[in-house]
């Protein structure tokens, strides 16, 4: 920009990462904290949430919940029975997504700022760019990974997680209109990485005898929440099939990063919490406002010079 008395237009854009995504919370509200606030923001899976939770103004509410839950808390979201389209309960994931993301009336179109959420065709394979209609279920869409997820019908296609296309949706932020892009990419430290378990403490009970369905429920949120101790042990079901897609979206964000770069890119640290550890919250945001506090200097210069 040539006119130093316009504002350069900030886009903030925040990758996938399943329960490493709480992580975005921290990177607003550092930045919101240092006055830098953003004119667009883009998002995938995880990062489309919490984007929508800011602009409707529910990010505090939303991050108020995820401090307060624990390991149980997040394991009702989950149907013990594999259904033939995920395990996501889908009923108790749009009460949440209604509470502490965005109402069911609340439309992008309506957002005091552009918005996009990243989601896939699931047929086509094709990248779909979700900037109108209800933002709950754009959410939703974006976030539907197969197995866990069920896709989400939109105007006569199915879509599942932009994960799969565009994990850091950088090239939706530029073509939005934003001169600076600054990027929140959560897969830059997951791949080779086997981390030890941290063994949890059961929660406690209110009925005093667990029944069988909650004690099945416990044997089966060990198995998905923990990760692999023992590299020479031969990985489990989950294991394999997370650290798939972590491989996956580690090669696609390392090739859209190289044609695409931000001005700006925030990469958190965040290998030790497993791909659906969202009981882990406080962690993942102390990491985002960490992250943005060392990145501070470099985002001011590329302010100061754009």
């Amino acid at each position: 920009m040539n006119n130093p008395s316009v504002s350069p237009r900030v886009g903030l854009v925040l990758g996938s990462g399943a329960s490493r995504g709480w992580s975005h919370i921290g990177v607003i509200k550092a930045l919101l904290r240092e006055g830098i606030e953003p004119d667009i923001v883009c998002g995938t899976s995880i990062g489309a949430m919490i984007g929508a939770a800011y602009l409707a103004g529910n990010l505090d509410k939303l991050e108020d919940w995820v401090l307060g839950s624990s390991r149980a808390d997040v394991l009702r979201f989950f149907n013990i029975k594999l259904s033939k389209v995920g395990f996501v309960d889908k009923d108790r994931l749009s009460w949440f997504l209604h509470n502490y993301v965005a109402a069911e009336d609340v439309r992008i179109e309506d957002l005091p700022k552009p918005f996009a959420a990243i989601s896939t065709n699931l047929d086509s394979g094709r990248e779909v760019w979700l900037q109108e209609g209800g933002l709950a279920d754009a959410v939703r869409a974006s976030m539907a990974l197969p197995g866990l997820f069920p896709a989400v019908r939109n105007e006569h296609r199915w879509l599942v997680d932009g994960g799969l296309v565009n994990p850091v949706p950088i090239t939706t932020c530029h073509a939005l209109g934003a001169d600076i892009v600054i990027a929140v990419s959560l897969n830059s430290d997951i791949v080779g990485k086997r981390n030890p378990k941290k063994t949890e403490p059961a929660a406690q009970e209110t009925e005093g005898t667990l029944s069988n369905l909650k004690q099945t429920a416990r044997e089966y949120s060990s198995s998905i929440f923990a990760k692999d101790d023992k590299k020479d042990d031969e990985p489990s079901l989950f294991y394999a099939i997370t650290n798939a897609i972590n491989i996956v979206q580690d090669r696609i964000t390392r090739s859209r990063l190289a044609g695409d770069p931000p001005d700006v890119l925030i990469l958190p640290k965040l290998a030790h919490i497993g791909m659906l550890e969202f009981h882990r919250a406080a962690e993942a945001i102390e990491e985002g406002e960490s992250c943005v506090e060392k990145a501070l200097g470099e985002i001011q210069a590329v302010m100061a010079d754009t």
